[in-house]
């Protein structure tokens, strides 16, 4: 079978590279602190301390990292892919990043004979471990139909959305409505709770009806639970809702509701908090 790469190694990223893996896929590994990847070789995983040495006879190489900074050292620094990968390679980001820096990344490898898709994901870290994940994918259709079979071992619904650049946008308005989702279970729950009802029942009451949500089933109980641990970091949240502010500026488009949410979210982050999971939005009201 064709051999992968893989780079960022991070709380979904990890995961998605070993159900590859286990699909029978050869897959070398590379993060930044390659201590982290204790453990990969027993999920059929091969550690590599270089990008050179991960993408070496890769015909696909996947990204999965922090930031857009991040995203265009691993792809354009001096021990990059670009600089590594051979010609004819498949390289599929799926950071959620910035549309013009995809569209950006698109060009820079057509000059080099490198096809380069976005392909941003939602369904934080539940949906990277049992593979559920939604993948927004923009590029040329005859490379998303190419990376089709590898996407559907990530993934259960998997959509092709335009030119490159076209994930990215989908993967905004993606986060739009989880902002909003996000802080209507938040607030429904602090409400609840000064009503004096059962916050539990009220979830399994309003969650079968018209207030139902994936927000409602998969993370408002982890805040009951009082598990704030991170499925997806509230600086990484901030982050895309930083690029969504920017792209918004760019076409005159003002979106009060995210304006709103990412103030709660960087109020936190100004708490200390930037490492803890989005759900931890409830503190904001604790406090």
């Amino acid at each position: 079978m064709d051999k992968l790469a893989w780079i960022g190694a991070g709380v979904m990223g990890r995961p998605m590279a070993a159900h590859l893996a286990a699909a029978g896929y050869p897959v070398a590994v590379y993060t930044r602190r390659f201590e982290t990847l204790a453990g990969a070789e027993d999920q059929g995983l091969l550690p590599c301390a270089t990008i050179a040495q991960a993408v070496e006879g890769a015909k696909y190489v996947f990204v999965m990292v922090g930031y857009p900074q991040d995203v265009e050292e691993v792809f354009t620094g001096p021990e990059g892919i670009f600089r590594h990968a051979a010609p004819g390679t498949l390289c599929i980001d799926m950071t959620t990043s910035s549309p013009a820096l995809a569209e950006k990344l698109s060009a820079l490898g057509a000059e080099r004979g490198i096809r380069v898709m976005d392909a941003p994901v939602s369904g934080g870290d539940s949906g990277a471990r049992n593979a559920t994940l939604s993948i927004m994918a923009g590029g040329s259709p005859a490379d998303f139909e190419q990376a089709l079979p590898l996407f559907r071992l990530l993934g259960k619904s998997v959509h092709h959305m335009g030119p490159a650049g076209s994930g990215q946008h989908t993967k905004a308005a993606n986060q739009i409505a989880v902002a909003g989702a996000t802080a209507a279970y938040t607030e429904a729950l602090v409400y609840a709770q000064s009503a004096g009802l059962d916050p539990q029942a009220m979830l399994d009451a309003i969650g079968g009806g018209a207030a139902g949500s994936w927000q409602i089933a998969n993370m408002a109980p982890r805040v009951l639970k009082g598990d704030l641990a991170p499925g997806f970091f509230i600086k990484h949240f901030i982050k895309d809702m930083k690029i969504i502010q920017t792209e918004c500026a760019q076409r005159g488009v003002t979106l009060e509701m995210l304006n709103t949410v990412c103030g709660l979210y960087e109020s936190l982050a100004q708490q200390g908090l930037a490492d803890e999971g989005t759900q931890a939005l409830i503190r904001y009201y604790q406090s």
